[in-house]
């Protein structure tokens, strides 16, 4: 892949749905064009747009679309506590400047929660409830409007906001990220002389220490939960918390936070592509530019390894990823869904409010106008200007990224967010799969995910039902490689290396106790506007949208007798209503019985396959002459016990040996 020396993203037309956007400032920003006053009109975009949904007391935001489980009671206070964390972001940036209108309705809406026996009233704070969540976001806006607005509530509405607040003290969070929840909002209470425990405070920060797995990584609970909760959640509160807590706080363990952190964003800045866009991988997608909190928060708290310059490069590419591609709406709303509303990008406690945890991307607000995060010229990210592989051993991930293109690839080896054996193995197509991207979301309506086709490896049986993934046992990821392995059925097993180089993915499974079974693999989903053009033949297939952006896989090694295809499916994709995905399938044979069927002579096997998503006009795939060219597999078994060795060499010269 070559290199760029620049990045620039090219002025966008018109932005319909944000129609006062300031000028572009190529000179301080000559990446993204944006600044500090791109950031405030959107800020104010989104809380203009909100009003007309508001209860006449300003207590709960009731906005358009299917309720969560929690009820639109509760969905009402998470639009009020959500955004009012972006008020509080704006008002705080603004020196208390802001629109004097903005103050009135949030200390309005305080008001009228709190009053119990009035018709806006809060649900109370009850065990492992939503309303825990949105009294953490109540806490940190007050705390960062104290002079503007706590401090000029009425003495009665200050205590009624303590009393609801206060009814998080002896409740039981979920274990988990809500844990901080507790100990932001009771570590508020404690900074206003209310009620509070101390113990549920340091319960709760000591509690995350059993999940931090180095490399500034986070399970979110126990098992392996790796996802953007790590950057939004785990390393965000604790942080915020300690701006709570002042001198209260133990320095030592606000150290460690902010080494962690720091830590952490060294690899974080790789997650962003060229255009923007943030890795789509995990849960709560629909919060999108949330992705740029921890890249505000550690400068907030100097604890960032990146420059000013870059900082805001990354986070104001997010932002504008987003903002051209329709978000917030025509109304000034944000949907559920990643661009547009897309409900399979959502969980069930997922209402309409929900997406305004993305109020957390404008955390840099807070910074002054005149810190260098602000002021300093952009720079490029990595992702801009080189190609790179990251080795992620705590999440088991492998990044790799390509400067021509831009995009950026997750590869997951370790993350399924599955409790701890013995709970059941379900999993979930934001956490199954083997590959995540910047330019490509996997299948998740109903019909794609029954299927299970785009980066996944099935046993098939004879009726053509397809395994799962499930629980994903990690291997090791270092350098190039990363390796798991996964039981799809009682009696099987399937161990998965994949190595990497430039856009080149090349995935070799062992297959064992495969018995009747037909085995398929899929590649990328590819998804757009319009219907992917898709060609294929004997061992291969690939899908190709009108930009270049390619999706291929090639069988290199056990697919002799595969055939290639594309499936098609539509509104199943968060990247557009059109996917196509392309696979190779070995059908399953005949002799016999066994768990998926008839048994055949071959119980397993070795398959090696090349898995390609790029957009580089230069070196992208057009034919299948040109992608088995790329890379070639030689295999060589040495005996039964001794292992089997497959080298891999793509077309730079470049080697890789995998033993399994």
């Amino acid at each position: 892949m070559t290199a760029r020396t620049a990045a620039h993203l090219p002025s966008p037309p018109a932005v319909s749905n944000l129609p006062d956007l300031p000028p572009e400032d190529r000179l301080r920003s000559p990446v993204t064009g944006w600044t500090r006053a791109h950031w405030e009109a959107i800020a104010d975009r989104l809380l203009d747009a909100l009003v007309p949904y508001a209860t006449p007391g300003f207590a709960q935001y009731r906005l358009p679309g299917p309720a969560s489980h929690s009820g639109p009671l509760s969905d009402g206070l998470e639009g009020y506590a959500r955004s009012f964390m972006l008020a509080a972001f704006r008002i705080a940036g603004a020196g208390g400047e802001a629109d004097a209108s903005l103050i009135e309705r949030y200390a309005a809406g305080l008001a009228a929660g709190t009053d119990p026996g009035g018709p806006e009233a809060w649900p109370p704070i009850e065990d492992r409830a939503q309303p825990m969540v949105e009294a953490a976001s109540i806490a940190i806006a007050l705390h960062e409007t104290r002079p503007w607005l706590w401090d000029r509530l009425d003495d009665a509405v200050r205590a009624r906001v303590a009393e609801w607040l206060g009814g998080f003290v002896g409740k039981q969070a979920n274990d988990s990220n809500w844990r901080l929840f507790q100990v932001v909002t009771e570590e508020f209470l404690a900074s206003v002389g209310a009620p509070h425990s101390r113990a549920e405070i340091d319960g709760g920060l000591d509690r995350i220490e059993d999940w931090y797995r180095g490399g500034g990584w986070y399970s979110d609970g126990d098992g392996r939960k790796f996802d953007y909760y790590n950057g939004w959640a785990m390393h965000l509160y604790p942080l915020l918390w300690a701006r709570i807590a002042g001198p209260r706080a133990d320095p030592a363990r606000v150290a460690a936070y902010r080494a962690r952190l720091r830590e952490f964003l060294s690899t974080y800045q790789y997650f962003f592509g060229s255009d923007g866009a943030p890795v789509h991988q995990g849960r709560s997608l629909i919060y999108r530019f949330a992705t740029a909190a921890p890249l505000w928060a550690g400068a907030l708290a100097d604890a960032t390894p990146l420059p000013p310059g870059r900082t805001r490069r990354i986070a104001s590419g997010a932002l504008r990823h987003f903002a051209e591609r329709g978000v917030p709406d025509e109304r000034g709303l944000l949907t559920l869904g990643w661009y547009g509303a897309f409900e399979p990008v959502t969980q069930r406690y997922s209402g309409p409010a929900s997406p305004y945890w993305a109020s957390k991307a404008f955390l840099g607000l807070l910074l002054p106008e005149d810190h260098p995060a602000w002021t300093a010229v952009e720079e490029p990210s990595p992702v801009d200007t080189t190609d790179a592989c990251l080795a992620l051993p705590e999440p088991g991930w492998l990044l790799h990224s390509t400067a021509a293109d831009g995009i950026v690839r997750l590869l997951n080896h370790g993350s399924d967010r599955l409790r701890p054996l013995p709970a059941k193995a379900e999993d979930n197509p934001h956490y199954a799969k083997f590959g995540y991207a910047t330019a490509a979301a996997p299948d998740t309506g109903e019909a794609a995910w029954a299927a299970g086709i785009d980066n996944h490896i099935a046993l098939v049986d004879a009726q053509g039902v397809p395994t799962r993934r499930g629980r994903i046992h990690p291997l090791g990821t270092a350098g190039r490689r990363a390796a798991s392995w996964h039981a799809p059925a009682e009696g099987s097993r399937i161990e998965t290396t994949s190595v990497v180089h430039g856009p080149w993915e090349v995935r070799v499974h062992r297959v064992e106790g495969a018995a009747g079974a037909g085995v398929r693999e899929g590649g990328w989903a590819l998804a757009g506007a319009d219907v992917p053009v898709t060609d294929s033949g004997p061992g291969w297939a690939l899908a190709r949208r009108a930009d270049g952006l390619t999706s291929a896989i090639v069988g290199l090694h056990g697919w002799d007798s595969a055939t290639g295809a594309v499936v098609h499916a539509t509104d199943a994709n968060a990247y557009g209503r059109h996917s196509a995905t392309p696979y190779l399938a070995l059908p399953a044979l005949g002799g016999g019985s066994g768990p998926f069927g008839p048994i055949p002579a071959r119980t397993s096997g070795l398959f090696v396959s090349l898995v390609v998503l790029t957009r580089d006009d230069t070196d992208g795939p057009s034919t299948a002459d040109s992608l088995r060219a790329a890379v070639t597999a030689h295999v060589t078994d040495h005996g039964e016990g001794n292992g089997t060795v497959v080298v891999v060499r793509f077309r730079d010269g470049t080697k890789e040996e995998v033993v399994v």
